[in-house]
């Protein structure tokens, strides 16, 4: 983390990247961690980690059955990382990635 020093936003997506961030702070269930939302982390200092559940096509049954991800959960992550890429909005001017 030392070569990225402003990271402030981490995608914890699965089970596994969940609880090695979360530790203790995960729910008994993907969805109880999932709808528990955003938190700060202890490592990298200062950062927020959002709990994702994992892109995976066995995960389609998941997504039906926990509609309130995609209206509650996705507008704000996409934000936020917009706003970390500095990428256009649909329609919007274009912004330059940040430079690296």
């Amino acid at each position: 983390m030392n070569a990225m020093p402003n990271v402030d936003l981490v995608l914890l997506v699965g089970g596994h990247a969940q609880r090695w961030h979360l530790e203790t702070s995960t729910g008994a269930t993907l969805t109880q961690t999932v709808r528990q939302g955003a938190r700060k982390l202890a490592a990298p200092k200062g950062a927020i980690g959002i709990p994702l559940p994992h892109p995976s096509w066995r995960n389609t049954g998941w997504l039906r059955a926990n509609p309130w991800f995609e209206t509650d959960v996705l507008p704000p992550l996409r934000r936020a990382i917009r706003a970390r890429l500095r990428v256009r909005k649909p329609n919007g001017p274009p912004e330059p990635f940040a430079k690296v």
